[in-house]
């Protein structure tokens, strides 16, 4: 490749990344500096790609400047924006200066980081950063590295709930054999990520023993112990073996949080598994006056939160803690020949390649560290609770129009609301908020997504980009009322 100066690019040269990395930084800044003239959701159709760049690779270079040409043009305009000030869709997905800065450095010095001895500071600073933010959180004792338990930084939420079903699966195969595979059972919420259900099916749990347990609205959406404790009897008279218990705190619909201490003396009464799913709502759970949503979580066997939702940890970063790591090392390990070294060998130190999926792994510790250490804790509290600052001001101004209503109680910075129906006819209520929801995102200049609480749908409003200020919220308010009103009087 070569630039205007007709050098050509090498694999790897120090001055032409200082002065190729310099443009890319410049153009990533350029970027962030223009993001809200961008339409928030991409408005290109499918397939449009393909009629933009060639049906083969070039067989010579192309300058730089060539490629940033094709990416204003051609690949922008295909871009859903996350970290626009008015992406409300979802969960927010969180980039920052420090987690941005973390990430150039992991690739900089491209190391892959599977066992100890493959970069002894990649494996210890994610088990220092783990537990740094493990006492952020006030979690037990029992996750902490010193003993058997410790943190491990997984892709997501669900290869988290993967590796901890399959760890819990293998435990209770190794008490009563491996035929008993077919009666093993997993609970969970009907609000529970759809994770739990891949996770099921990559696991070999028969699907008839995937218990979904139905929640309403006068739990405000979260699991019931009673319901639990009735179905958990049930299976036991059946002859089937319960096993594995998923609880959430911030559920994908609604941020709705299970009871964990309650749950978590069933699931310990029948030697279930009980993982803790706070994806979302982990990061609050950092500011004492939330800390109180993960109370019962010494009953849990693994806890996880994604530091790449809320947390100015740039994607991907999930945070799995476990009490016990032999659990996840006896069903995860592999040993084979080209790997044997003498730190493993002396079982001196912790092979992450064990605590996951896949062999590889990337310095991803790198980048929580940067966000820990540039931020401190005490601005990551301000900047979480600023955000539900404002998602208590938007449920305000939803709450002072009469043709809106809340739907299910605000606990962090997600707002769930809808349309009101008129005369009870729900089912032109929910259409009606379907094309809201098509005219708002249509629009550009805002982005929203939308779920289904007991067959009504409902329109969310999920504040949490690094870049969201009063005032874009109050735009996104102004938007979503002037596309009401036009549907109303239609």
């Amino acid at each position: 490749m070569e630039n205007g100066s007709g050098k050509t690019l090498k694999p790897m040269d120090s001055e032409q990344l200082r002065e190729y990395g310099h443009r890319m930084v410049d153009f990533i800044a350029d970027y962030y500096k223009t993001i809200e003239d961008f339409p928030v959701l991409s408005q290109v159709q499918p397939g449009y790609l393909h009629k933009l760049l060639p049906d083969s690779a070039p067989d010579h270079p192309e300058t730089l400047d060539q490629v940033l040409d094709d990416v204003r043009a051609k690949i922008l305009p295909g871009v859903t924006h996350w970290q626009s000030p008015s992406f409300f869709a979802y969960y927010p997905s969180n980039s920052s200066v420090a987690g941005f800065l973390g990430e150039m450095l992991s690739a900089g010095l491209g190391i892959v980081g599977f066992s100890w001895v493959t970069s002894p500071a990649a494996t210890e600073l994610e088990m220092i950063v783990l537990d740094w933010l493990a006492k952020l959180l006030n979690l037990p004792e029992q996750f902490m590295s010193k003993g058997n338990g410790g943190g491990v930084i997984q892709g997501s939420a669900s290869e988290a709930v993967l590796v901890v079903l399959i760890a819990a699966r293998d435990k209770v195969l190794r008490s009563v054999g491996k035929n008993a595979l077919e009666k093993l059972v997993v609970y969970s919420s009907d609000q529970t990520h759809s994770a739990l259900q891949k996770a099921c099916q990559i696991a070999g749990i028969h699907p008839e023993n995937c218990r979904v347990l139905k929640t309403d609205s006068a739990t405000n959406y979260a699991l019931r112990p009673e319901l639990l404790q009735e179905a958990v009897s049930r299976d036991l008279e059946a002859g089937l073996i319960p096993f594995f218990l998923c609880a959430n705190v911030g559920t994908t619909s609604s941020t709705a949080v299970d009871p964990l201490a309650a749950l978590g003396k069933i699931a310990n009464r029948n030697e279930m598994w009980f993982h803790v799913d706070a994806a979302y709502a982990g990061s609050a759970c950092i500011c004492p006056e939330y800390r109180q949503y993960i109370d019962g979580v010494e009953t849990a066997d693994s806890f996880n939160m994604n530091a790449h939702k809320w947390f100015l940890t740039n994607f991907d970063c999930s945070l799995l803690w476990v009490k016990d790591q032999d659990s996840l090392t006896l069903a995860l390990s592999t040993n084979p020949e080209f790997l044997k070294n003498k730190a493993s060998q002396a079982n001196l130190v912790v092979d992450y390649k064990d605590w996951q999926i896949p062999l590889g792994r990337r310095f991803r510790s790198l980048k929580l560290w940067m966000v820990l250490r540039l931020y401190g804790s005490e601005t990551l509290k301000s900047y979480i609770r600023n955000h539900i600052k404002l998602a208590k001001e938007f449920e305000q101004l939803v709450s002072q129009d009469p043709n809106f209503e809340i739907v299910t109680p605000r606990i962090f910075a997600l707002v769930c609301f809808r349309l009101v129906p008129v005369k009870n006819e729900e089912k032109k209520c929910n259409n009606r908020n379907r094309a809201l929801l098509d005219a708002v995102n249509s629009s550009g200049k805002l982005f929203i997504s939308h779920t289904a609480l007991s067959g009504k749908i409902v329109l969310r409003c999920a504040i949490g980009a690094p870049l969201t200020e009063e005032k874009h919220v109050k735009e996104a308010w102004k938007v979503i009322q002037e596309e009401a009103s036009y549907l109303l009087h239609k």
